[in-house]
């Protein structure tokens, strides 16, 4: 979560053509749209805010939209005796009115949605009361799934004002005609008339000016932050001032910048020394320093090694160091360590090579032997090291293929148009901007031809679909943890860095995913192995806001039949938004142990946020005292000042101070044991299940240590309002809203346009800007504002977030630190579980992250937006965190910021349900946006969930090799296909492991989406999931072919050549993992598949002994399993479907043992053998022994079978003399 701001982004989504790749189909036009922080506006236009009207009591409104409320039976009689006194008109104005505003008698069960709020079917605005809208909200029900507000408001008035005039012409006769007397019906009628009529009138105007307060169970209430404390006087809100800073113009815009190839002198290296595993040089300036962006160190050490056979590292550092400026320059081991040389590891078996020259200055380059390849070189550039700012890079080959340097919301190849800056920052996704995590690494593939004599040509536009191609890809990792730019050109990249050293790590592949692998096993560390439950689905929302409604959204869940696994709490929980404590009211320890017992008894879990800051209690409120903060100072625990006070910042609880994990590593403090003593304490009040660590980038909401001598305001409220206060309502949706939904979309326009004026019609045309610009300091660094300026999203760095100079114990400061502030905390925090749940996995999904933190914790993509460009988004997002080592990621499904509608919560919750992670989570303020909350996303979702829960075990398996050997499980195609350059920017499709295929819907409106299926030439087969018949069958090689893809269905294939375990699914996975098995085979072209199936306890941090894994292998019509390990699995075996199989087979038989005929049964139209009911042979588990499946085919047997409905005549010697012995004698009876 962060601050409202406004950026604009520019950017081509090409999401026309909604393929799954990206092939030259046509012309995609770019899209530009407007983002704020909590949204992407429908206009760039916008106004200053209008006054808001009270909240509604919720208590006094049916929470199911009725007007009616409990007095149903009086008008139902009321109605009746209209149309049996001959009043047929208001009979039925009645009828009409009793069906629109109480739809409890109207339209079938199953087109009603639950209210959350209420237990009750019917037509609803949703999500919300219709008391609870802001003009723009959906009427579902027995009128329609786009019957709107302004429809439902101007009927309601007309069917009103026409008993109205019924009532005023009638008179009193009318009323004896019906009644006889007074009865006191009449003034029900008379009262309920007037009270709408009132109503009426009162709610258009606040209509029209869309103001919203939430009133049900499920949306987001105002708040401990809405201006005032609980019991107290309203809250201080300091300036916005305090989150600006100086006014800095990034390098790359700034035309006054010094290129510094031009007037610096480089290097030349002497005293070259060969080593046993590389060589050492003294590197000395060549000439006069430049002194540009820093003071330019003189005297520099080259250190070449040859780490393995397909890693080399070269390392360039200050020569002189001292415990001064030790880390100016040295990233602390202990924070992240420096990959190992192994034993053997020498030039002479090394599948790289290095050579250096001093013409004209010193430069360097890497090739690849085997090819001769060139795979980075700085020949031509001049190498800059000064104490501020190093600057290196390497020509690429043209149209060059680069991967990852992340983390960025940017298509997965890179391009070269595109400044990649790497400074963690509390921001929403937006576009190309620098985010939270930073990845320093690339994958580099190149596409060749081959001709007869093996040489290879490099081929920079590789379109010849009927060429044979050669790809080889190498990786370039960057061990620096300072503020970076690496800048990507036509000619090639260059890397800028504000500190630190050059620590190359060069990686020879020759694939992706060999790349990847060694890069996690020498470099980063392999994943943290996840629980088997963190598999299932996850619901979160900022905005529940007490026990009752979390218990609402399991409880709605189970009633519309979706699987939940997890539910989550953002921040409501906390009082006052501080760690460790849960608000006494809306979340209490006694409530909550209640609830959390019943949970955990379902077999569900519970995940709370845990911010990265810890609140400075104030000091003239007794009542304000805060435990963790006192025992945080007695162990040292936080950041300081130059001067050696606490360094105190601002997040939502108000002023707060930050953990120093530096001072932990390098100097012993007690931070680490105070963190995991914290979580000792709380996990005893409330029984979570895993830890969701946020803001940790870290962020802080002032410049500097604003709540220095502040402290009697605390608590204090943020410079902005939160998402749903006046001034920042939720007005925001998905592209193409307006086509389906005119009249809102146009009401939100409205609005926007008067809560964010556009700051164009305003600003002087006079007006010149001036920008800090700052200059070396000789024997000194500037470490608030440093010469060269990052492209940082917030500017200078010291906005948003800790303040450069903030110091850690031992005197470091965090201008060389800050990347790795959400590293350490997941560390921490994985220490801390370790503690809590002894023996068993961690489960931890935090946000700011650094290269190796995926050996601790997963990653979600962070505050992205309710727009279809971030449902494309998530895909590259996910297939880039691959790269960097984090099987376990996911998305905030449907969106985080603004408004999802139903089409693209369809389309969201099936895509999620093939990442790992999968949760649904949105911001305060805006509407509902739980599975259940359309009837649409619920058949969506629970089609998809279906799905993902028969693949658990198989994701399971995915991500156990992962956290084994560092293999990927969301997968690009090109990684899979490497032979096919066409799949190069492929990343609308992807793979799950090696044998799923996802090709989801991306574009608003759409029924098909073009996808490709690779493999094709070399034979590859692909099948449908749902029918199982052949896919791909006169698929040419790079075909983009058209797939229909209508709203609730999401296009699944399996790839021929793989076997697929598949275990029914529950309601939870507990529930999935007791149920029966299933095997999918999908035969390859050649009649051939295999594939592996893990098993253990799905907890136990070290399984040891007690694990299972199964092997299958198919060929020769035969599938061949062999378990092997201890872990007991007692679920019995139910099908085997075998897919591809060309003709009918005669019997079928498991392990020698010939099946009846209504065992199996062969569809000839889809090709593929379906072997049912197989309990009663693994009456003693699937897996407990070896076990093989036949099936016998006419063309390997001589024999043909005979096809007739579902059964078959089988033909052999005995039978033929048996039926000519019986025809003999029963002739011979008509014989004379």
């Amino acid at each position: 979560m962060m601050r409202p701001g406004k950026v604009e982004h520019p950017a081509s989504t090409r999401l026309c053509s909604s393929g799954g790749s990206q092939l030259e189909i046509g012309t995609t036009p770019k899209l530009a749209w407007t983002t704020q922080t909590y949204g992407s506006r429908l206009q760039a236009q916008v106004q200053q805010p209008q006054e808001t009207h009270t909240n509604l009591n919720a208590t006094t409104v049916p929470a199911n939209g009725s007007y009616l409320g409990r007095g149903d039976c009086v008008i139902v009689k009321l109605f009746y005796q209209f149309w049996t006194l001959k009043y047929p008109l208001p009979a039925t104005v009645f009828l009409a009115q009793l069906l629109f505003t109480n739809p409890v008698y109207a339209g079938s069960e199953d087109r009603r949605n639950n209210n959350p709020g209420s237990g009750d079917f019917g037509t609803r605005l949703v999500p919300k009361s219709f008391l609870d809208f802001d003009g723009v909200y959906q009427l579902e029900g027995s009128f329609g799934d786009h019957l709107t507000t302004s429809t439902y408001l101007g009927i309601s008035t007309f069917l009103f004002c026409l008993l109205g005039i019924f009532f005023i012409s009638q008179g009193r006769r009318g009323v004896k005609q019906i009644w006889g007397t007074f009865n006191p019906g009449f003034f029900v009628m008379a009262v309920f008339t007037s009270a709408s009529f009132f109503l009426l009138a009162a709610l258009v105007p606040q209509w029209t000016s869309a103001q919203h307060e939430s009133v049900t169970a499920t949306s987001s209430g105002p708040g401990v932050l809405s201006g005032t404390a609980a019991g107290d006087s309203p809250m201080f809100t300091f300036p916005a001032s305090a989150d600006i800073g100086p006014n800095l113009l990034p390098n790359i815009f700034d035309p006054q910048a010094v290129d510094v190839q031009n007037v610096c002198p480089g290097y030349t290296a002497a005293n070259v020394q060969k080593t046993e595993k590389g060589l050492t040089a003294d590197l000395s300036l060549a000439g006069p320093p430049c002194n540009v962006y820093g003071n330019d160190i003189e005297n520099l050490k080259l250190t070449v090694e040859f780490q393995a056979d397909n890693r080399i590292n070269v390392q360039i550092q200050p020569r002189y160091i001292g415990p001064a400026n030790e880390t100016w320059f040295i990233l602390p081991e202990v924070l992240v360590p420096r990959p190992e040389a192994e034993p053997n590891a020498d030039e002479a078996g090394s599948k790289l090579e290095i050579s250096w020259s001093n013409e004209p200055t010193f430069s360097f380059a890497v090739k690849r032997k085997g090819t001769g390849d060139v795979l980075f070189t700085t020949e031509g550039r001049v190498l800059v090291y000064e104490d501020q700012f190093i600057e290196f890079g390497s020509s690429l080959p043209e149209n060059y293929n680069l991967y990852g340097l992340g983390e960025v919301m940017h298509g997965f190849r890179l391009g070269n148009n595109l400044t990649r800056t790497l400074f963690a920052a509390d921001v929403g996704d937006n576009l190309d901007a620098n985010i939270y995590g930073n990845h320093p690494i690339y994958l580099d593939t190149r596409y060749f031809t081959k001709d007869e004599s093996g040489k290879l040509s490099y081929v920079s536009s590789p379109t010849d679909k009927n060429a044979k191609y050669v790809s080889y890809t190498n990786g370039v990792f960057l061990r620096n943890a300072h503020a970076q730019e690496v800048l990507l050109r036509p000619e090639g990249i260059t890397w800028r860095t504000l500190g630190g050293s050059i620590d190359l790590y060069f990686f020879e592949g020759p694939s992706a995913q060999d790349i990847i692998k060694s890069y996690q096993l020498s470099t980063v560390g392999l994943p943290a192995m996840q629980q088997y439950w963190t598999l299932g689905f996850h619901q979160c929302r900022w905005g529940y806001s007490n026990w009752t409604v979390v218990k609402d959204v399991v409880d709605n869940f189970r009633k519309f039949g979706i699987p939940l696994e997890t539910i989550w709490t953002d921040i409501d929980y906390m009082k006052g938004y501080r760690d460790f404590e849960n608000d006494p009211d809306q979340f209490s320890y006694e409530e909550g142990a209640k609830f959390l017992e019943e949970l955990h008894q379902n077999h569900q879990h519970y995940v709370p946020i845990v911010d990265s800051a810890i609140y400075v209690p104030n000091p003239d409120k007794p009542e304000d005292d805060y435990e963790p903060y006192h025992r945080g100072l007695e162990a040292d625990a936080f950041i300081m000042n130059p001067d050696g006070s606490l360094y105190i910042g601002a997040v939502w609880p108000g002023y707060t101070v930050f953990p120093d994990w530096i001072g932990a590593a390098l100097n012993g403090t007690g931070t680490v044991s105070w963190w995991i003593d914290e979580f000792v304490r709380y996990y005893k009040k409330v029984a979570f299940d895993g830890i969701w660590i946020d803001m940790s980038e870290v962020a802080s909401f002032c410049i500097g240590s604003c709540g220095t001598g502040n402290l009697t305001l605390n608590p204090v409220h943020p410079p902005w309002g939160l998402p749903g206060e006046p001034g920042a309502l939720v007005l925001d949706y998905p592209e193409g809203f307006e086509k389906s939904n005119a009249s809102e979309a146009s009401s939100a326009t409205s609005v926007h346009k008067t809560q964010y004026p556009d700051p164009t019609t305003t600003a002087s045309t006079t007006s010149t800007t001036s920008y800090l610009r700052t200059t070396p300091t000789p024997g000194s660094r500037n470490i608030n504002y440093p010469p060269y300026v990052i492209n940082n999203f917030h500017g200078d760095i010291g906005t948003h977030a800790l303040s450069p100079n903030g110091t850690h114990h031992g005197g470091t400061v965090d201008y060389d630190f800050h990347n790795l502030f959400g590293h350490q905390i997941l560390h921490a925090t994985y220490q801390a579980l370790l503690k809590v749940f002894e023996g068993k996995r961690p489960f931890i999904i935090g946000r700011s992250t650094f290269a190796g933190s995926g050996k601790w914790a997963g990653h979600w993509g962070g505050d992205n937006y309710s727009l279809w460009a971030f449902l494309y988004f998530s895909i590259p997002q996910a297939l880039s965190f691959s790269i960097f080592g984090f099987p376990m990621f996911g998305v905030d499904t449907c969106g985080f910021n603004g408004n999802a509608d139903n089409e693209l919560c369809s389309r969201w919750m099936q895509l999620s349900a093939f990442f790992p992670f999968y949760r649904n989570h949105n911001v305060r303020g805006a509407i509902s946006q739980e599975p259940y909350v359309w009837s649409s996303v619920i058949d969506a979702s629970k089609k998809a969930m279906r799905i993902r829960y028969l693949l658990l075990p198989y994701m399971y398996t995915l991500m156990t090799q992962a956290s084994l050997s560092g293999s990927t499980v969301m997968r690009a195609l090109s990684w899979e296909f490497p032979q096919e350059p066409w799949l190069a920017d492929a990343d609308r499709q992807f793979m799950l492991g090696s044998a799923v295929m996802v090709t989801p819907c991306l574009v608003q409106g759409a029924n098909t989406v073009d996808g490709v299926f690779p493999g094709v030439g070399d034979g590859t087969v692909w099948y449908d999931w749902y029918t199982y018949k052949s896919a791909s069958e006169g698929v040419q090689s790079g075909q983009n072919v058209t797939i229909d893809a209508p709203l609730g269905h999401i296009p699944v294939f399996l790839r021929g050549g793989h076997v697929i375990p598949v275990q029914e699914p529950g309601m939870t996975t507990t529930e999935s993992r007791q149920n029966e098995w299933s095997v999918i085979v999908a035969l390859d072209g050649e009649g051939k598949a295999n594939g592996t199936l893990y098993l253990d306890d799905g907890e136990s941090l070290e399984p040891g002994e007690n694990v299972k894994w199964v092997d299958f292998t198919v060929e020769k019509n035969s599938l061949q399993v062999t378990p092997q390990g201890k872990y007991p699995d007692q679920n019995s075996l139910a099908n085997v479907t075998i897919l591809g199989v060309a003709e009918a087979p005669l019997r079928v038989s498991i392990n020698g043992d010939f099946l009846g005929s209504g065992s199996w049964s062969y569809d000839s139209e889809g090709k593929f053998l379906s072997v049912t009911e197989l309990q009663d042979n693994f009456k003693e588990g699937a897996w407990t022994s070896n076990w093989t499946l036949s099936w016998e085919s006419p063309s390997n047997s001589g024999s043909s079978p005979v096809q007739g409905g579902g059964g078959r005549l089988e033909f052999s010697i005995s039978n033929l003399l048996y039926a000519a012995a019986f025809g003999i004698i029963f002739g011979r009876m008509f014989v004379v």
